[in-house]
């Protein structure tokens, strides 16, 4: 049994690692609270059971592809709740790793089984996990309501860990926030945002996106999506009522529209983090140049195939080089793209580039504090390369999951592969150095993770060339 600041709390023991689940950290988003920033949670009398998951935020179905549990009504709308593996609930000073899960900000919970925390914090670390509003609870325009109330309640529960972390064992002044894909997006963000500031120490960012929205865009979005429900305000609709059409938006109206919906049309995902001045005072490349988290050790990093993944689940033939470079490639794109061995690969390394690659890279570019830079280029299987999401199962040691199975093919080289990660990731936590040397201009240095493992300098040098001139500015 554990004390924290809102009462008492029993959890599972995993192995020797202490496990509690589903504790609340604010009060539910929903009811007179629906799209308002979050409110702590209440004091209990007796003793929370934290031995099962919180409820999914509402979402969409994972395509082709459960994941987990889909989220339903009936398991209620508390959503706003942690998780913690602790290797020593009685001791102190421990790192603190805290994950912010992916999922195009439209989708994702923390209870997939891909993460997991129990082997990580075998090494040493306390780890916590938590759910946040995604999709147009999280980031839709919403007339009368905060902007990125999904950021809003990433603040929250790191204030939560910082008021908390010792009750695990873990040090609130040594926490380390950590993502992926659109975590790594949200990590990216709090390093830019002024109400984070002091509530974490370190951060790692795996496969940084590249898009931000105006107010105006968020506007778009939403008009859309009140259209196909008939009108009126998303107050008056039920969260799976919202989350249905701006499913339709995504796929019937967005999807392959670049004249209406300019570079969102080739990765449909109709929310996104919004700049409105205030919660997100600007991009994060900007905001990290002109020195916002300076103070803060950054890993940033990518897979060398990112949008092979989507690619592959699309099916070859889905693909058209001239309109992409036409409308996403900075001038002088052809060169760099034209020069794969198809036009079908030049599609895959300039969506891998623009979605993921090169904002990774200009973020270390950005960051004036101490830098660390990596490239996984582990390719398991050549369906899938070095894909988007790779990086997940060997970061938490889930190797044996479902996600892990498919794009690795069973490899019999990812034990070794996560090992480097647990440990470079742990490492990182502990000192602030993942074992590798700094990133800094111009020979941007980066650590490729493989079956061996070596530090190279600028490892995509032509793309970051052709990047560094335009960058990615705010989508309006």
């Amino acid at each position: 049994m554990t004390t924290i600041t809102t009462g008492r709390i029993s959890g599972l023991d995993d192995g020797g690692v202490a496990v509690f689940k589903g504790i609340p950290f604010a009060r539910s988003p929903f009811g007179e609270r629906r799209f308002a920033a979050p409110v702590p949670p209440a004091r209990w009398d007796g003793i929370l059971e934290a031995t099962a998951y919180g409820p999914r935020p509402p979402q969409p179905e994972q395509p082709g592809l459960r994941l987990g549990p889909v989220a339903s009504p009936a398991d209620g709308l508390d959503i706003l709740t942690v998780n913690v593996w602790t290797p020593d609930p009685g001791g102190s000073g421990l790192p603190v790793l805290v994950w912010i899960y992916g999922g195009a900000y439209w989708m994702g919970s923390a209870d997939w089984p891909e993460y997991d925390g129990a082997r990580l914090a075998r090494h040493g670390v306390v780890v916590v996990t938590f759910n946040h509003r995604v999709g147009m609870e999280g980031y839709g325009h919403v007339d009368g309501a905060p902007p990125n109330r999904a950021l809003l309640d990433q603040v929250a529960a790191l204030r939560w860990v910082q008021e908390n972390a010792a009750a695990f064992g873990g040090d609130p002044g040594n926490v380390t926030i950590f993502g992926e894909s659109a975590g790594a997006g949200a990590v990216a963000m709090l390093l830019a945002m002024p109400s984070a500031t002091g509530l974490f120490r370190r951060a790692i960012a795996q496969s940084v996106p590249c898009m931000f929205f105006s107010p105006g865009y968020a506007a778009r979005v939403t008009e859309s999506i009140m259209r196909r429900l008939g009108g009126g305000s998303p107050y008056d609709r039920s969260p799976e009522e919202l989350v249905a059409a701006a499913g339709e938006v995504a796929y019937q109206e967005i999807a392959g529209d670049p004249g209406r919906w300019g570079p969102l049309a080739f990765s449909p995902m109709p929310f996104a983090p919004v700049v409105d001045g205030e919660v997100l005072p600007d991009t994060p490349w900007n905001a990290l140049a002109a020195g916002a988290g300076h103070d803060v050790e950054l890993v940033v990093g990518f897979n060398r195939d990112e949008f092979r993944l989507f690619h592959a689940m699309r099916g070859s033939g889905q693909y058209d080089l001239d309109t992409a470079l036409k409308t996403l490639a900075p001038e002088g794109a052809e060169a760099v793209y034209r020069s794969e061995a198809s036009d079908e690969e030049g599609y895959v390394r300039l969506m891998s580039d623009w979605l993921f690659r090169m904002p990774s890279t200009l973020l270390a570019d950005a960051h004036t504090g101490r830098t660390y830079a990596y490239e996984l280029t582990w390719a398991p299987t050549p369906q899938f390369g070095a894909c988007h999401g790779l990086d997940v199962p060997l970061t938490f040691g889930t190797t044996s999951g479902q996600v892990s199975a498919m794009v690795t093919g069973g490899s019999p080289d990812i034990e070794g592969l996560s090992e480097q990660f647990r440990t470079a990731w742990t490492r990182f936590a502990a000192t602030g150095s993942p074992g590798w040397p700094e990133y800094e201009r111009p020979t941007a240095t980066t650590h490729l993770f493989d079956v061996e493992p070596s530090d190279v300098d600028d490892p995509e040098a032509a793309s970051h060339a052709l990047w560094s001139e335009r960058g990615f500015p705010v989508i309006g």
